[in-house]
């Protein structure tokens, strides 16, 4: 794996290269040097090495330190708000880091009611990692692991919503359905605090986090958002245990960052 510090974009792994943006390029803050530290350290538990590349000779050499000594590091805050650059039309600025999302599409929500849990890719489809790494919707091929884990996006990321849209599309490009056309997924809310306590939590440095295998909505849901034109078929659907947790929004918004910013003004109010 290679990690690409760049000034340009938003930070994703893809085809085995994180492109790591920094907020405030060429300077790079100790969060940014521990996310690095944890990304070296789960490829290295999966057995995969890591090259870091820059063209700033200077911020190779403070990261190069940094991966020398970790512990001090390691213990660095999370920033109540993190810059993205390339997030210009976010409304609050950045990503707010109090509450996580898991954003899925709406199909696949009576499943999760039933079992209680979301689930992995791996125990969802009772596949492999390998097998699931093979298909064609992994188009930024993503490693065997990564399908282990239930994964989340920060609270009022747009991200797991561009995922839904695309798998909708076929893999067609979402961004031009994020104003007009634009169908929110179901976002299933959690706090931070409750998830990196969680006793299969991991962090790989790239996700905000992940869980390994599977998370019970009982124990952990702080929130349930479904889009108001599919409250008819889900208020039979909704287990009695959280219905006080599943919440229906209208979506009256003129594109994904509106939506996403009125769905975490809601649940930050429960």
């Amino acid at each position: 794996m290679v990690v690409n510090i760049i000034n340009r974009g938003g930070p994703i792994v893809w085809e085995g290269v994180y492109y790591f943006t920094l907020s405030d390029y060429p300077n790079i803050s100790n969060w940014e040097l521990k996310n690095i530290i944890l990304f070296c350290e789960y490829e290295k538990r999966n057995g995969r090495t890591t090259e870091i590349i820059c063209e700033d000779n200077s911020i190779l050499q403070i990261v190069n330190n940094a991966l020398t000594n970790p512990s001090s590091f390691l213990a660095t805050p999370k920033p109540n708000l993190i810059f993205v650059s390339a997030c210009k039309d976010c409304k609050k600025g950045g990503c707010l880091t109090d509450y996580l999302c898991h954003t899925t599409e709406i199909q696949f929500v009576e499943s999760i009611f039933k079992c209680g849990k979301l689930l992995s890719a791996v125990k969802a489809r009772n596949q492999s990692g390998t097998e699931l790494s093979k298909e064609s919707r992994n188009a930024a091929k993503d490693t065997p692991d990564y399908f282990d884990y239930v994964m989340f996006t920060w609270g009022n990321c747009f991200a797991g919503d561009s995922l839904v849209m695309e798998r909708m599309l076929g893999g067609a490009d979402p961004t031009k359905y994020f104003g007009k056309g634009f169908k929110p997924g179901v976002r299933f809310y959690f706090r931070y605090e409750d998830i990196v306590n969680h006793k299969d939590y991991e962090q790989d440095g790239h996700h905000p986090a992940k869980v390994k295998n599977e998370l019970s909505l009982v124990d952990y849901l702080h929130c349930c958002i479904i889009p108001n034109t599919h409250k008819a078929i889900f208020d039979k659907i909704v287990p009695p245990n959280l219905a006080d947790r599943v919440f229906y929004i209208e979506q009256d918004c003129k594109d994904i960052w509106e939506w996403s910013d009125k769905v975490y003004e809601f649940i930050s109010t429960r």
